[in-house]
């Protein structure tokens, strides 16, 4: 099988991707962001629910004392 001038630069650009691709699997330095980015997530959800738990108990305890100092 000869190779045209054409088929070279197919192969060339098939072996340059599939190097970018095996590199790109191979980084592990995303997986890390990822997982730092889904324990952040899951501290602020946690956050919030506190704050609107809290945020009405705090609020009942003011108006308690408000009334109490009438």
């Amino acid at each position: 099988m000869t190779r045209t001038k054409g088929s070279k630069a197919m192969f060339k650009s098939a072996h340059v991707i599939g190097t970018a691709l095996r590199r790109f699997l191979g980084d592990e330095q995303g997986a890390t962001s990822i997982e730092y980015a889904l324990i952040a997530s899951g501290v602020s959800i946690v956050i919030v629910g506190t704050v609107a738990t809290l945020g009405s108990n705090v609020k009942g305890m003011y108006s308690s004392v408000a009334t109490a100092l009438k």
